[in-house]
Formats: C-alpha cells, sequence, structure tokens
C-alpha cells in the first residue's frame, strides 16, 4: 500500500511584539478631511495662478508667465509631498519675497536702463498703430453715414445706415460687420440686437469717449475708421500715414516726408524732426547721466540727498533721545501713576501717520491754523512756505510722530537689563554717571541699535509726511523741474516720475533715481549693522 504524503506551506510568523493584522485590513489609502481641505486651497490657488497666466499670455508678458507657471508647479508638488515638508512653511514668504521684492527690485532696475516714459510706453507696435490713430484725418468728399451710439455693456459701439439701407455695427476692437436684424424707424436705427441704444443724455455724460471712439471700416487698416463728432453723423477718417512694414518707415502722405526709426526709439526724419509716438527701447547708462550730468536734475539731486541724509539723521536722533528720556523718567519706580503715563506716551502711535501730518498741515497754516491763530495770537508764522521753518516743521511733526515707537522700546530695553549688574556697579564703587555710560547704555544699544538703523531706512523713505505735511514745498526758485526745498530722495522720484501729473511721465530716470536711493541705504545701513556687531561683545 503505497503511501501518500500531504504537504502543506507554513505561513511566516508574525514578529514578536507586532500586532496581529486584522482579517479585514485594506491597503487602501484613506483621506482625512484635512485632505479635502488642502485640495480646496490647492483649487483656489491654482485658479487663481491659471488666471493670471492667461491674462500674462493675452498681455504678452513672457517673463510673468513662466514665472506664475513655475510657482505652480512647485506648489503643487510641495503640497503634495510627504518629503517637503519644511517647505511646505517656507514657500508662501518665499513666493511672496520673490514677487513682491525680488522681482519689483529686477524690474526697477530694468526700467532704469530703457527710456520708457512719455512718448515711449509701450511696443514699436503699438506705438506704429497709436500714430496711424493719431494722424487720422476725415476724408474729404467721402459720405455722411446716419449714426447711432450704441453700448454692449460699458463698451461703447457705432450703427452707421448706408446708402443701402444696410445697418453696419462695430466696435473699437471689431471692425463694421452687417447688423440683418437692427431695426430703422424713419431713417434712425432704433434697435440692434445685443446692445442698447444710449439715450441723448447718456451720449452727452460719456461725450469724449463717443468722439475719441473709432471703429475701424474693416480689418484692414488702410479702409480707416469711422469716427463722429456730434454723436448722430459718422464719417471716414484715414491716416495722414502710412507705415511700410517691408521698408520699417513712417511716410507723411501730405509733404512726402519720411521717417525711418533710430536707437531712441523713435521715427525720426532727415532734417532731424521726429514722431511724437515712440516706443520703449533700452538706452544703457543714459538716465544715470541725466540724473547726476543735466543740470535740471543734478542741482537740486545734491541739494535734495543732503536734505534727505540730514533729515533721516536727524529724526533718528531727536526721537531717540526724546523718547529715552521719558523712558528713564518713566521707569522709576518713585514715579506714580506710570501705567497712565506710559499710555499717553503712546497715543501718537496709535493714530495712522498720514492722517497726522495733515492734522499739522491745518495747525501750522501761515493765517488760520491752531498755533498761529490762537497760541500765537494772530501771528502769521509761515510755517510751511518758508524753507527753513519748513524743514523746523517737519522735523518737529515727525518728533511727534516717532518718540512713542522710541520709548516704547527704549522701555523694554531697559526693563530687560539685570538689576544685579548695576549693583554690582554700585559695590564697585562706580557712581550713577558711570555706570550709565559705561553699562546701561551700551547694554540698551545693544538691543535698540538695530531698530535705530531701520528708523533711519524708514526716515530716509518717508514720502507720506513730506508729501501730505509740505508736498515738498516751497519749490525751488531757480529750479526747471517741480522739486522743493523740503523734498527728499524719495518724493524727488515721484515728482519725477510724473504720477501726479505735475510734470511729464519719466519713469526711466525715477527708477534710476530709485537704484541710487537703494545703493546709499544698503550702503549706510550695512556699515551701521557692521559698527553694531562691535556691541556684541557687551553680552
Amino acid at each position: 500500500m503505497s503511501s501518500t504524503r500531504s504537504m502543506t506551506t507554513a505561513a511566516p510568523a508574525e514578529p514578536s511584539g507586532s500586532p496581529a493584522r486584522r482579517p479585514d485590513a485594506s491597503h487602501a489609502r484613506t483621506f482625512s478631511r484635512g485632505f479635502f481641505v488642502k485640495l480646496a486651497l490647492i483649487a483656489l490657488v491654482d485658479a487663481f495662478g491659471v488666471s493670471v497666466v492667461l491674462a500674462a499670455w493675452a498681455e504678452e508678458s513672457f517673463g510673468i508667465l513662466w514665472v506664475m507657471v513655475a510657482l505652480l508647479v512647485v506648489a503643487n508638488g510641495v503640497y503634495f509631498s510627504r518629503r517637503a515638508l519644511p517647505l511646505k512653511y517656507m514657500l508662501p514668504g518665499l513666493s511672496f519675497l520673490l514677487v513682491f521684492q525680488i522681482f519689483v527690485v529686477l524690474y526697477t532696475g530694468y526700467i532704469a536702463f530703457t527710456n520708457y516714459g512719455d512718448g515711449h510706453n509701450s511696443t514699436k507696435g503699438d506705438a506704429i498703430e497709436a500714430l496711424l490713430i493719431q494722424n487720422e484725418r476725415r476724408v474729404e468728399g467721402s459720405a455722411a453715414y446716419p449714426l447711432t451710439v450704441l453700448a454692449a455693456g460699458d463698451e461703447l459701439a457705432f450703427a452707421i445706415l448706408t446708402e443701402d439701407g444696410d445697418v453696419r455695427v462695430g466696435r473699437a476692437e471689431a471692425p463694421l460687420e452687417t447688423a440683418d436684424d437692427a431695426v430703422v424707424d424713419g431713417g434712425v436705427i432704433s434697435e440692434v440686437p445685443g446692445y442698447s441704444v444710449l439715450a441723448r443724455t447718456a451720449v452727452l455724460e460719456r461725450g469724449s469717449e463717443v468722439t475719441e471712439l473709432r471703429v475701424p471700416v474693416s480689418d484692414d487698416p488702410e479702409d480707416g475708421s469711422i469716427r463722429t463728432q456730434d454723436a448722430r453723423t459718422g464719417f471716414v477718417y484715414l491716416s495722414s500715414l502710412e507705415y511700410d512694414e517691408a521698408a520699417d518707415t513712417m511716410t507723411d502722405l501730405d509733404s512726402g516726408t519720411v521717417y525711418t526709426p533710430n536707437d531712441e526709439g523713435q521715427f525720426r526724419a532727415a532734417d532731424g524732426s521726429t514722431l511724437n509716438v515712440g516706443w520703449r527701447v533700452v538706452v544703457g547708462f543714459e538716465n544715470f547721466a541725466t540724473a547726476f550730468g543735466d543740470p535740471r536734475y543734478a542741482t537740486p539731486f545734491l541739494q535734495v540727498l543732503v536734505w534727505t541724509i540730514a533729515f533721516a539723521v536727524l529724526s533718528v536722533v531727536t526721537t531717540f533721545l526724546l523718547g529715552l528720556f521719558l523712558a528713564i523718567v518713566f521707569n522709576d519706580e518713585r514715579v506714580r501713576g506710570r501705567r497712565f503715563y506710559r499710555a499717553l506716551m503712546i497715543l501718537p502711535y496709535a493714530i495712522p501717520g498720514f492722517l497726522t501730518a495733515l492734522l499739522w498741515s491745518g495747525l501750522l497754516n501761515r493765517r488760520f491754523g491752531f498755533i498761529n491763530d490762537v497760541l500765537l495770537g494772530g501771528a502769521e508764522i509761515p510755517w510751511l512756505t518758508d524753507p527753513w521753518l519748513a524743514k523746523l516743521s517737519l522735523l518737529g511733526v515727525n518728533l511727534w510722530l516717532g518718540f512713542p515707537y522710541m520709548f516704547l522700546i527704549c522701555t523694554g530695553a531697559l526693563q530687560s537689563i539685570p538689576q544685579d549688574v548695576n549693583e554690582a556697579a554700585k559695590i564697585d564703587g562706580a557712581g550713577r554717571l558711570r555706570t550709565w555710560r559705561s553699562i546701561t547704555m551700551p547694554l540698551l544699544l545693544v538691543a535698540t541699535a538695530p531698530l535705530l538703523i531701520s528708523s533711519f531706512a524708514f526716515n530716509f523713505n518717508n514720502f507720506n509726511l513730506i508729501y501730505m505735511l509740505t508736498g515738498g514745498g516751497p519749490r525751488f526758485a531757480d529750479a526747471s523741474v517741480p522739486l522743493g526745498h523740503t523734498d527728499i530722495l524719495i518724493t524727488m522720484v515721484y515728482s519725477i516720475a510724473g504720477v501726479d501729473g505735475t510734470a511729464e511721465k519719466n519713469y526711466g530716470l525715477a527708477s534710476a533715481l530709485s537704484i541710487v536711493i537703494f545703493l546709499i541705504v544698503a550702503t549706510i545701513s550695512a556699515i551701521a549693522f557692521r559698527r553694531t556687531r562691535q556691541l556684541e561683545e557687551i553680552n
């Protein structure tokens, strides 16, 4: 009798001390509620990023486009990876640093080497289109078309009635097209599907928009455009300039003058005349040469630079000394009601700085200000119109604004100094002055020196106070640019940039001056921080 051996394979034994696997255990990954919250947040970030990418694509800003794509890829990779835990906390800060600091500095540096400003705002293609539009003239003998002003949302449109009785409709970005469903009543277009007919009152309210609107006749720019002056009759306008794309020249059809592009981003004729619209090009160090070589800017620049440094230094010194004095006074245990007085000291700090500057501007008014009219019995002291008094007023108002901050940091620094240090100095025979000079003051500077440096950098660019209190005035009598005795470098940049409309816009020169400001502040701050390292030995 043959015997059969039953062979069985034993399952591997569970490791000693390991929990037994449950029969219903599954390899499927479970998702927590936090995962879905993270998924929703990342979806919102991606949606915002995609909208920025599409907008950058439409504006042909490919630098912004690729930076945003890179940020989206990194963000999704970091927040859906378990190996990038530290970056999950660092990425938001790094992203904001890249967008709002590094990009701004790099872009400002780029603009500083261009001619960006009035007459050179965009690309060459945009300049050509603007020149053709700006030099349009009505075609003599052309037909007059009955015209109706339409609106599609906020966008205006024209509807004209042709000699054949057809209604053609168009907008600034859409040439005229026949509207078969339009309604004509008594020779007047009364209804156009997809548009609303503007009432006469609405047309009058938007009169400048109506007269500036040009609707292309067709896709060919040579056919001209429809324009109107009375919102009732449209005429065909053609440009008096003609652009030859093959030769890259612009020709005046009236005079026959030929303009060719030059290195400065303009169309220039043989006699040296130029067309009024140009484009942005790189001009090298021309803006820096203008800032330091052109008397219109170089002379006031030196005066403004000296005053800027003096204003920043004096502001830091005066606010620090007053804040330190008050901190010492109210740190003394013998002063009763210290908490109440400390609360009063920080009240100026609790009011927004720009609002305080506006209030002081009214208080210091020459004729109606409270200080002259009430406190000084009707005196007419030109606090804000005399060059030296205006500077003194700025320092006084800045002292009012800045001493509470210095009071707070000095109070905290004094309270952090160990008392046993002062007691040891007394035991060694040191008097109050010696203790203050050799122990208290050095230890105080250890905590406050970095804040004093940051305060210097802040006052070096204290735009709000200058702009709200004096507006940079009084103006230099011999200056050909809108600059004044109390302007600091940052307000000088603002004036040269022409943002407020007081001067021709010159973003390239303003950016060059911004780079100079950055270098000055960075150099002074670096030297100051290097000197403050000596204080670390005290610890």
